[in-house]
């Protein structure tokens, strides 16, 4: 069915949002193979999970069309296909437009487009397979609202471009009942950032976000299966009221 949760494969799973995402979908019994850049710190991830038989780990750069090859065999292999995917794998960073130079951008693309797109084009065939599923691309909330003292033009360039996959996706797919959506954060607590609630002010609710708080949204839309196409902000408020 189109809204199981059983088969999870989350990118970016070894910190932070993604870290989260896996523990939450642990915790409804699903089984996951996660995926992160650096191999040793994607183990570590795995055993702090605490449900090391339920979890299977690729590391590799999601932008490398191997890694997405490697991600979809064991997706095929451990769980028997895919019933989630979460590509939370991403990158970012503030840079004036005048200075941002085309390696900038090329670094933004090669892992929030490039990755997005070739992990979910192994993943689609696995989940046709199995009769549908749920594709929940994380973007930003700043895709929609930006700001005047942050100089992201760069990186929202590429998140803009996987809030425009998942539209596109999303009609493509429909036929396969394959749903698509995009999470969209505000600022979430993560080692990430330097000082979050330094920028707690620019949300309607005075605070910034907690990873359990992204997770439950990313639950939401996996199991919905009458949602898809849908932009979901996780952003107290950011883009609707300041």
């Amino acid at each position: 069915m189109a809204n199981r949760i059983d088969r999870v494969i989350v990118t970016g799973a070894g910190s932070g949002i993604g870290f989260d995402l896996a523990r939450r979908f642990l915790a409804e019994g699903s089984r996951l193979v996660i995926n992160g850049r650096d191999p040793h710190k994607l183990e570590q991830a795995r055993r702090a999970l605490g449900a090391a038989e339920r979890v299977v780990t690729v590391a590799g750069h999601v932008g490398e069309p191997a890694t997405a090859r490697a991600i979809a065999a064991a997706a095929r292999a451990h769980l028997g296909g895919a019933d989630v995917l979460v590509n939370n794998a991403g990158v970012f960073g503030a840079k004036p437009f005048l200075d941002s130079t085309v390696d900038d951008l090329e670094r933004f693309f090669d892992t929030n487009v490039k990755g997005t797109w070739l992990v979910t084009q192994a993943i689609v065939p696995l989940m046709i397979e199995g009769g549908g599923g749920s594709i929940v691309n994380v973007g930003t909330t700043l895709v929609q609202q930006a700001m005047t003292t942050l100089p992201v033009s760069a990186a929202m360039a590429s998140k803009g471009g996987v809030h425009a996959l998942t539209v596109s996706l999303a009609a493509e797919l429909a036929k396969h009942h394959i749903r698509v959506n995009t999470l969209a954060p505000g600022i979430i607590r993560t080692p990430l950032i330097e000082d979050p609630d330094a920028l707690a002010s620019i949300h309607a609710l005075g605070r910034v976000g907690e990873v359990e708080e992204t997770s439950e949204a990313a639950l939401f839309l996996a199991r919905s299966g009458f949602v898809t196409g849908l932009t979901l902000d996780v952003d107290g408020g950011y883009s609707h009221a300041r």
